[in-house]
């Protein structure tokens, strides 16, 4: 996914994440995955299914005005920022603190290999004291132009932007005890900060001036577009509260930055905590050679040394490798159905239960929006994005008409092919049994069986087919240059991006494997730092844009590459979408650069639209290479995948409209504390979501990171709403001809001047009809799911 920035409502971005269903996949589709609401950019989780993608603009707010203090003073500790330092601490230690700090040191590329828990404190601490400063001087200074407000402004959110982004990525994918209670002494401190500038009166009374000028009209649609933003956040921000209201408003705020980091950490724990030791082979017959090498390697990892793929012991986790080749091949339903059952019940119980989190959440929001002068979130929400809550609802429901009568018949061909095959569960089907048993009916109906497939998508060769790809429709190079920048972890890569003329426009850093330890699931594309004028470092061309791309797929198991599954090569092309739209924008206001202030039901567009390339055959040609043998995909496989591309399409689109009808439904008509409890909402939903029902255990919500540890809370609709724009973006490739290199190359150059070169400085419906010569249309999407007839 990708993130909205605001200056007014966050510091940080957040990483988009991308989880693609597959067929029988119990993960949501890919997209972007989640990160923490309180950074300026903030990662937006991807659809639940296989893969998660993330990536969200935190925002910022702001409140009171902080008391004036010297320069000198910005150099030291105040009591109020610092309670954690040690009152024996000389001024002299802290100094030096300060000046070794690999936080407060001046970097382009973020020093990951130094950043360590016992730096965040101190660190963030010292940026806050001395933007708090810098804050209060351009309050006093303010004046409504671009050079004395926007440019300042920039740069102040700026530095945060980059320096929590570097935290909150570690946290993301190295996290550790020690780290995750540095985050949660300071991040009151930050939140605060954000508050000061969301609500900042002299600075929305200056962006006032400036709309109301009679220079308006002479600004440009980039320049419009970040002071009608920063108004509209403004308010959102609570810039028009006072007193009492402001201060409620402002404990909502860091009471739901608490309650939503909590929540992620309950899942990632939950995640963690289960483990399945199987020492007979025979409890997990069915599962590919490459689930037995990855079981295996767990053991190892957790002190059973001699484990070996053939012989054991191996163990079973619910990491998304793992959880997902138990579900779709093991022949074991008693393990099935308890992988299942620990999935769905994942941060339901005991301490790490997110029930009570989830009410709380809920309730906040609430008061927050009626604080606001809205009814419920879901406006709030809306308030900033391309649909309405009724727009976004008339969509759904299309979308639920066209799909329930396919997912019928899905479940009922599921049951025929399982009966003619004698499972005694036939008549009866558990949902442990679907993922099961729809790899079985895929396999047999085109003679398709992923785990087969792996040895053509070895990473090295669908990288390099994917930058091909890239070179072809977008006239850029991507090279490998790891050494160039510090990372946190060895099997991390770095890139660099060029233009035809071989001048570097972007990086970005690559971390591809799973590691249930320390790394969040899913996949999300997140931003390092923005494409700016102002933030030049030359002091005459912009400063280059670089990303962070992050998946989950299996690891290197012995002396063979990643080789990933067809879904994970379709994760990585939707990442790389994300990271495309951060990385050419042509914007050079770093407010509406890349992804930043694209509303959020627009920011899938370029992620989803990548992935429509892994069914082009030429491209798929290209990746799909046997890594041992050279060996081509071979032709008649190619076909199948193509004709397997909408099975069971009814059900999955299902799946990912039950989250979004949820999702709405949760921040508009449920009442926090009322007689329903979040889990009737759920089963209510599902009554017209899911043709099979939900077991009565499931607490899929207490996982639902999307709505409450994410971005994405009355907003996981954007996922179908961007499929319409991005469906209907490729068909323009489609209408030009996708056999013809020289209309794919114009329509390609076309896509990157408008779709990814035009960032947010011009509204996702004026960019769309630009590249498009018109208003987007559903047609396309429902064809490509193979819906088109039935809507």
């Amino acid at each position: 996914m990708a993130t909205r920035f605001s200056l007014s409502r966050s510091i940080h971005f957040q990483p988009v994440c991308l989880i693609k269903p597959s067929s029988s996949s119990l993960l949501p589709k890919p997209s972007k995955f989640l990160s923490y609401p309180y950074h300026s950019l903030k990662s937006r989780p991807c659809p639940l299914w296989s893969s998660s993608f993330s990536l969200c603009l935190l925002r910022s707010r702001s409140h009171a005005k902080p008391p004036h203090r010297s320069i000198s003073s910005v150099r030291s500790f105040s009591n109020s920022a610092s309670s954690a330092v040690p009152e024996a601490s000389s001024a002299a230690a802290v100094m030096a603190d300060v000046e070794t700090n690999p936080l407060l040191k001046e970097f382009y590329f973020p020093p990951f290999d130094s950043i360590e828990a016992e730096h965040v404190r101190p660190g963030i601490r010292a940026l806050l004291e001395k933007l708090e400063f810098e804050l209060e001087e351009l309050e006093r200074t303010v004046e409504p132009t671009w050079p004395k407000l926007v440019e300042p402004l920039e740069k102040l959110v700026d530095k945060l932007a980059v320096v929590w982004g570097a935290v909150s990525h570690l946290k993301a994918v190295k996290d550790n005890a020690e780290l995750r209670a540095a985050i949660e002494e300071v991040q009151p401190g930050k939140v605060a900060f954000e508050l000061k500038l969301g609500q900042s009166k002299p600075l929305y009374n200056a962006f006032r001036t400036i709309r109301e000028s009679s220079d308006w009209d002479a600004l440009s649609d980039a320049r419009k577009r970040i002071v009608e933003s920063q108004l509209k956040e403004a308010v959102l921000n609570g810039v028009a509260l006072e007193d009492d209201k402001r201060e409620e408003f402002n404990k909502i705020e860091q009471e739901l930055a608490k309650l939503s980091q909590k929540f992620g950490e309950n899942v990632l724990d939950a995640t963690k905590k289960f483990e399945k030791l199987i020492t007979d082979i025979n409890e997990i017959e069915g599962l590919p050679a490459t689930a037995l090498g990855l079981a295996a390697q767990t053991a190892v990892s957790k002190g059973h040394e001699n484990a070996t793929a053939e012989s054991g012991p191996w163990i079973i986790t619910l990491d998304a490798p793992s959880f997902t080749a138990v579900m779709q091949h093991a022949k074991n339903r008693t393990l099935r159905e308890e992988v299942y059952r620990a999935y769905l019940s994942r941060a339901s119980s005991g301490d790490l239960d997110n029930t009570p989190i989830i009410d709380q959440i809920l309730k906040l929001r609430l008061e927050k929006a009626k604080l606001l002068g809205y009814n419920n979130y879901a406006e709030v929400s809306m308030a900033t994005k391309m649909a309405t809550v009724e727009k976004a609802e008339e969509l759904l429901e299309k979308l639920r008409i066209a799909s329930w009568n396919p997912a019928v018949q899905d479940l009922e061909d599921l049951k025929i092919f399982a009966k003619n095959q004698g499972a005694s569960e036939a008549e009866d089907l558990s949902n442990w049994d679907i993922s099961f048993w729809s790899e079985r009916l895929r396999e047999s109906k085109y003679d398709i069986n992923e785990e087969e497939l792996r040895p053509y998508f070895s990473l090295p060769k669908v990288m390099d087919g994917l930058f091909s790809l890239a070179n072809k429709l977008f006239g850029i190079n991507v090279e490998q240059t790891n050494g160039l920048a510090p990372v946190w972890n060895s099997d991390v890569q770095f890139y660099r991006v060029s233009d035809s003329s071989g001048s570097p426009i972007a990086f970005f850093y690559f971390d591809p494997y799973s590691r249930p330890s320390e790394k969040r699931g899913g996949a999300w594309m997140d931003e390092v730092v923005g494409r700016s004028r102002v933030l030049s470092r030359d002091g005459s061309s912009p400063r280059l844009p670089v990303a962070h791309m992050v998946c989950n797929q299996m690891p290197p198991v012995g002396d063979k590459p990643s080789l990933m599954t067809f879904r994970e090569v379709e994760t990585v092309f939707h990442e790389f979408g994300h990271a495309l739209q951060h990385m050419l924008t042509k914007q050079d206001e770093g407010l509406v650069a890349g992804i930043r202030n694209v509303e959020w039901d627009a920011v899938e567009l370029p992620s989803q639209f990548m992935e429509n390339w892994c069914y082009h055959r030429d491209t798929l040609m290209s990746i799909g290479k046997h890594y041992e043998t050279g060996e081509s995909f071979p032709e008649d496989i190619y076909k199948k995948l193509l004709a397997a591309r909408t099975f069971r399409a009814g059900s999955q689109s299902l799946r990912q409209l039950k989250f979004a009808t949820l999702d709405l439904e949760l921040h508009t008509k449920y009442v926090p504390g009322g007689s329903e409890s979040v889990y009737d909402v759920d089963r209510k939903v599902s009554e017209k979501t899911q043709v099979l029902p939900p077991i009565p255990e499931d607490k899929f919500l207490c996982g639902f990171s999307h709505i409450f540890g994410g971005g994405y809370a009355a907003g996981y609709y954007s996922y179908k709403w961007a499929e319409v724009l991005s469906a209907d973006a490729f068909s323009a490739f489609e209408d030009a001809g996708l056999d013809n290199d020289k209309a794919v190359k114009d329509t390609g150059r076309r896509f990157r001047e408008t779709i990814l070169a035009l960032g947010g400085g011009k509204a996702p419906l004026d960019v769309f009809v630009e590249f498009r010569g018109r208003e987007p249309s559903p047609e396309a999407l429902l064809r490509h799911n193979g819906l088109l007839q039935v809507a």
